[in-house]
């Protein structure tokens, strides 16, 4: 793969305005209104799948948004790359908070990113980073390097929770059978300290509501005489913490691993600069569970967080009522051994216990999944270690993110073949954020980089 730094400088301006064309379209599908431009992207993804080499591309129907199905089998006898990766995007909200608008891509130099990033929605979180496996693609088949078989499964409910993927990956096992899962959907340490994730935290996301009198009351008259849902819902809320950060749930640590010291030694010798995390974040001090390192909080341990709150009068001036309702919406990150499902019912309980006589509360599950561990003994582990060598001239470290790809699990339990997250990301990226973002470096070099991950695998099969 001599050519490959020449193919990307000659088609780089080519591989970023394909990008920026992805990203102008509003593929948000968590939100209906965006319905026709989710169903337009999964059309160019599959304009582009062809084009790049794909000897079939179909888009698979399911009871939500498609999935981009494509391959190129050169060889039934050779290894199977399955790439995943997801087109569909968080909403840009709140919007007045971008310096550019979401969907209209920008590239600008920053401090961490002197050659550009793209600055858009679903730059880096998945669309920049999928796009790089399909511009890889193109590189191997135009050039004949193409080393063994290769499938895409491209969904676009990732955001939403992969509904209708179980169902999907269940009822197609022979079409998606693999010797490796490929995903790029997460980050590493820095540009010049490459890593691979080797862990994800699993996820449970419940939706609460707390209902007090029958409809919105004047202040003034029933203040202090009636239950305030808003009121109640912060106490609640504020309760589910111990002075140590702790989660009060009962049970909700009962299968935790607990990692030994030798295995959090081992995660304290990547770089990570304390003082330089607070200043990128513009906050004075760090904040969480005692006995626990900033990396251990976000990787390791499991947390409780309100991803949002609402309820009564929130426009502007002042409109004195004690609201009827008042929700939150509250997402847990579990660790390895923590079933979600059991975990979402241990709040259910625990939150219904907690309420007072004077309102109703009601607990809605909204979508979770299991948490996640390759081993680094694989040979797809050892194929990605020996690209990154290749491409950035470093071994990468293994580490743990406190992120969620619910699906990892569900494709190790049905398809029976471990996943490799190579992501190229930073965390300074400000996925889910405003001003999300993805440097062109970054973008490239994964182009540049997943095509050895092939030439290893391939190899290390053999």
């Amino acid at each position: 793969m001599q050519n490959i730094q020449s193919y990307i400088k000659e088609h780089k301006d080519r591989f970023l305005n394909e990008l920026i064309e992805l990203l102008k379209i509003p593929s948000i599908s968590a939100d209906s209104t965006y319905k026709n431009d989710v169903l337009k992207t999964a059309e160019a993804i599959k304009t582009r799948l062809e084009k790049a080499g794909c000897e079939i591309v179909e888009i698979c129907e399911t009871a939500g948004y498609p999935i981009v199905y494509g391959e190129n089998i050169i060889d039934p006898n050779l290894p199977t790359v399955l790439v995943y990766g997801h087109y569909d995007v968080q909403p840009p909200d709140p919007i007045n908070l971008w310096d550019s608008p979401p969907f209209e891509p920008v590239i600008k130099k920053t401090e961490l990113h002197p050659e550009g990033a793209i600055f858009a929605r679903g730059a880096c979180d998945d669309k920049g980073q999928m796009y790089m496996h399909v511009k890889a693609l193109e590189f191997m088949t135009a050039n004949n390097e193409l080393p063994c078989n290769v499938k895409f499964m491209i969904e676009g409910e990732e955001e939403v929770g992969s509904a209708n993927l179980a169902t999907f990956v269940k009822n197609n096992q022979e079409k998606l059978k693999n010797d490796v899962i490929l995903i790029s959907d997460t980050g590493m340490i820095a540009n010049d300290v490459p890593s691979i994730t080797t862990g994800l935290r699993g996820l449970s996301y419940v939706e609460v509501e707390v209902t007090g009198p029958n409809r919105d009351l004047h202040s003034g008259l029933y203040g202090g005489a009636v239950a305030n849902p808003i009121n109640i819902l912060t106490k609640m809320i504020a309760s589910l913490h111990d002075e140590n950060n702790y989660i009060t749930i009962l049970g909700f640590y009962d299968k935790v691993e607990n990692l030994s010291d030798a295995e959090r030694a081992e995660m304290a010798k990547a770089p990570f600069s304390l003082e330089n995390y607070k200043k990128a974040l513009n906050i004075e001090a760090v904040y969480g569970e005692t006995g626990y390192s900033t990396n251990e909080r976000n990787s390791i341990r499991p947390t409780l967080d309100v991803n949002g709150i609402w309820g009564g009068y929130t426009g502007e001036g002042a409109k004195t009522v004690i609201a009827s309702k008042a929700y939150a919406k509250i997402s847990m990150r579990l660790v390895p051994n923590q079933d979600w499902e059991e975990i979402t019912e241990l709040f259910q309980k625990h939150f219904e216990s907690i309420a007072p006589n004077a309102v109703k509360v009601k607990v809605t599950p909204h979508h979770g999944g299991q948490g996640y561990v390759t081993p680094i003994n694989s040979i797809g582990y050892q194929a990605a270690s020996k690209a990154y060598q290749q491409t950035f001239g470093k071994t990468p470290i293994p580490q743990r993110s406190g992120g969620s790809i619910p699906i990892v699990s569900l494709f190790e339990q049905e398809l029976k073949s471990k996943t490799i997250l190579m992501g190229f990301g930073l965390d300074s990226d400000a996925i889910h954020s405003p001003n999300e973002h993805f440097g062109v470096w970054n973008y490239l070099k994964g182009i540049e980089t997943i095509p050895y991950f092939y030439k290893y695998f391939t190899e290390l099969n053999n």
